[in-house]
């Protein structure tokens, strides 16, 4: 915000030096529309030019954020052959996107085995669903490690 209102003030003060050289005496000595019109935009141009210029602001630190239980199942990275508990019901994909087409649901308290790819949060799971073992993408945000305890999925069976 400073760099911009300090772009103006530098523009305003590059026009009226311009002006005061490069226009006829008269024209300062009673105001007019004309006069006002070439003093906004000739602001406005070369504060325009200015703001490039100006040093981008350094970026805010992030705020610390204590580990918690619920996070270190998403910190975790998919280890090959590592066995994971289904936190809620689960949208089993075919790639790894919310918009790919979904393979089945798996629900809440069961055990799925990572196959080790990952794209970011999405990792490749092996699971049972309906009877049928499959393999798809899932978002790790919803897995816990198996030997995690979490009273989540036992106050939700209640």
């Amino acid at each position: 915000m400073a760099y911009t209102v300090g772009a103006f003030a530098l523009g305003l003060a590059l026009t009226l030096v311009l002006a005061a050289f490069l226009t006829p005496r008269a024209w300062w000595r009673r105001p007019n529309l004309r006069a006002l019109a070439i003093l906004a935009a000739s602001t406005w141009g070369l504060a325009s030019l200015l703001l490039p210029m100006a040093p981008a602001p350094a970026p805010a630190p992030a705020p610390a954020v204590a580990a918690t239980p619920a996070m270190a199942a998403t910190t975790a990275t998919a280890v090959a052959g590592r066995t994971y508990r289904v936190f809620e019901d689960l949208n089993l994909r075919n790639a790894s996107a919310t918009s790919a087409r979904r393979v089945g649901v798996v629900p809440p308290g069961t055990m799925v085995t990572a196959t080790g790819a990952r794209a970011g949060d999405w990792w490749q799971v092996r699971a049972t669903v309906q009877g049928k073992r499959v393999t798809g993408w899932v978002s790790s945000l919803w897995l816990r490690r198996a030997d995690e305890v979490s009273a989540a999925p036992a106050a939700r069976q209640k």
